[in-house]
């Protein structure tokens, strides 16, 4: 994350950055605020957004990926797909695009794998993709196969008209059974890897409410309202209550691999037709073996 301070007023977002970042090119300063990765005083911006003197300016720079990203024959699990759009449900430990530590074998490879053509819809760095996972989370991602069909649920995502579920077992019982964390995410000051709750991050909402309680732990639905990065992880460790398995925020448990967090509800609008989509997941097989073991 790079940071920087407004020290003359009325500049545009987009040329105070690039006269900042000379290493990028104003079409990929563009890029970055379009994709959320830019913001102001904490908050969402505009290339053409006028600063103020004083005013605090971040852009996180994601890690390269390669120019040409290979298509592998890798097994997914396709849960819908027509002509303008694939569902698929992606297994945790499988990170959604190359990047530095994992070059290939991603949910991206296989997905090019099964429709080359989907390689120029979007951008070459992320092609068809409108949303991300977490490489141990496990659950429902949407991915466009057209242009138009890229732009349209982008928007989606960007304006928060799709809603999204996930389930959780986390540590202990949060209190009061169903409320709101209202809890600003950005990078850890401390560690660059890690997202924590910092005054000057990027606000972040999450709905939770309690399915059921057992003993030391408790089985969680959770809706987050917006969608930071490891949002749900980071809020539920910050109320003392870990994702169980969570070994970045919490601690590793002995009977999982992965932390037990599966997206498992999309409810968004069909690029096409106009008519919302309602998917539901069911839990991983490891998932639902932890969760019954809890309800004995």
């Amino acid at each position: 994350m790079r940071q920087f301070v407004c020290t003359n007023s009325g500049e545009r977002v987009d040329r105070f950055l690039a006269g900042m970042c000379t290493d990028l090119s104003r079409t990929r300063i563009k890029r970055l605020i379009v994709d959320g990765e830019v913001t102001v005083d904490g908050g969402d911006t505009n290339a053409g957004y006028r600063l103020r003197v004083g005013q605090s300016v971040s852009i996180r720079v994601p890690d390269p990926v390669p120019s040409h990203i290979l298509a592998q024959e890798i097994p997914i699990s396709v849960v819908y797909e027509d002509e303008h759009l694939l569902l698929v449900d992606k297994p945790a430990g499988m990170a959604v695009h190359p990047g530095v530590g994992h070059p290939d074998s991603t949910l991206l490879n296989a997905i090019l794998g099964l429709h080359s053509d989907i390689g120029s819809v979007g951008g070459q760095s992320r092609p068809g993709l409108v949303h991300r996972l977490d490489k141990d989370t496990s659950g429902l991602m949407l991915v466009a196969k057209n242009d138009e069909s890229h732009e349209h649920l982008s928007a989606q995502f960007k304006d928060r008209s799709v809603k999204k579920g996930y389930l959780a077992l986390v540590v202990g019982h949060p209190e009061p059974a169903e409320a709101i964390i209202d809890a600003p995410v950005g990078r850890d000051p401390h560690d660059r890897k890690k997202m924590a709750i910092v005054d000057d991050g990027r606000s972040a909402s999450t709905l939770y409410r309690t399915i059921q309680n057992f003993s030391g732990y408790s089985y969680i639905d959770v809706r987050p309202r917006t969608g930071r990065t490891h949002q749900i992880r980071v809020h539920f460790a910050s109320i003392g209550h870990p994702v169980v398995g969570d070994v970045t925020y919490g601690q590793a448990d002995p009977r999982l691999s992965r932390q037990f967090l599966h997206a498992a509800h999309l409810d968004f609008q069909h690029p096409a037709t106009g008519e919302r989509q309602v998917v539901d997941s069911l839990l991983p097989d490891e998932l639902q073996t932890v969760l019954d073991e809890c309800r004995e």
